[in-house]
């Protein structure tokens, strides 16, 4: 009875957070790290080539759909979005594609680096610059749980929204305004 209780309190926590992370995008100066929608699996398979959608793991017909559905729920709650930056991996591509909510532009910044650990440093430092090149744009950057990770220490879960603070600059920290959970 007490973890059942513990579990309901903990749920106007989220709400709260996600009410601010949705308050952070209507005001502006925010952006959406959004973890690709559901594609079963970890990792890409051996073999793997980035213009080959094939020799990869991709969007499941449920991913598929919940990414549409992240799209709706943006667009519902009065988010305007101004562009979307995606990972090339094609499972990225085809969730920044379905929310349908900007032109969607491939950015190799936020590519995975998850096969090629010793990259992590440099491809942070790459992270962060085009985060603060947007200069405050209120955007989408559709990438993978390990870039999300290191850029906020946040694990998402598939098709997950991480809402951040604009950086003014590629040097300043990342600030997370909430979580918005995948729908």
């Amino acid at each position: 009875m007490v973890a059942v209780l513990g579990l309901l309190a903990a749920f106007p926590a989220m709400a709260a957070s996600e009410e601010e992370a949705f308050e952070a995008l209507r005001r502006g100066g925010a952006i959406v790290l959004m973890r690709h929608a559901i594609a079963p699996g970890g990792g890409d398979p051996p073999g793997f080539v980035l213009e080959d959608c094939a020799t990869q793991r991709n969007l499941s017909a449920d991913g598929r759909e919940q990414a549409r559905r992240t799209g709706a729920m943006l667009r519902s709650r009065g988010v305007a979005i101004a562009a979307v930056l995606s990972s090339r991996w094609c499972r990225a591509l085809e969730t920044a594609r379905l929310l349908d909510v900007a032109p969607v532009e491939g950015s190799p910044p936020f590519d995975s680096f998850f096969a090629n650990a010793e990259r992590e440093p440099a491809h942070l430092r790459d992270m962060r610059a085009a985060l603060a090149g947007l200069g405050g744009m209120a955007a989408v950057v559709v990438t993978h749980q390990v870039n999300i990770t290191a850029l906020t220490g946040v694990f998402p879960a598939s098709g997950e929204l991480v809402v951040i603070a604009a950086p003014a600059s590629a040097a300043a920290p990342i600030r997370v305004f909430g979580r918005i959970k995948p729908r």
